[in-house]
């Protein structure tokens, strides 16, 4: 279900040089055993377009802004990030699209497991038909 979702505050050292986000082991609720970014994406593209059998994903906007919208077979919602200190939890199953990039965005991925083609639902009526 939507609810599923959440929006988190990551911790952050504030300092006058310069604050610092921390995410520890534990902090997540799984390890994460991968971490990679998306940067220069142009304001018009999109990327996701899938959902994950198993794996799940932190998404955070370390700079700029982008929309994720996440669907669970029935209903669809959209979160705005643009705070490097926000993280978007998303667990398995869910479909997500991410869109409207600003200028400069990087979002930060940390997922739950190493790149697996097989855990990919890369088409959307496949993903409707597994959500019966």
């Amino acid at each position: 279900m939507i609810e599923e979702i959440q929006l988190f505050e990551i911790p952050v050292v504030e300092d006058v040089r310069g604050n610092l986000g921390v995410i520890e082991s534990g902090f997540l609720p799984f390890e994460f055993k991968r971490v990679y970014y998306l940067f220069d994406v142009p304001s018009s593209a999109f990327r996701g377009g899938h959902s994950h059998i198993l794996q799940k994903e932190v998404l955070i906007a370390l700079s700029g802004s982008f929309e994720v919208t996440i669907h669970d077979g029935n209903s669809k919602k959209s979160y705005l990030l643009n705070k490097p200190n926000i993280g978007l939890l998303i667990p398995n199953g869910f479909w997500r699209e991410l869109e409207n990039f600003s200028s400069g965005a990087v979002c930060l991925v940390l997922a739950s497991d190493v790149f697996d083609e097989e855990d990919y639902i890369r088409d959307f009526n496949v993903f409707l038909n597994s959500k019966k």
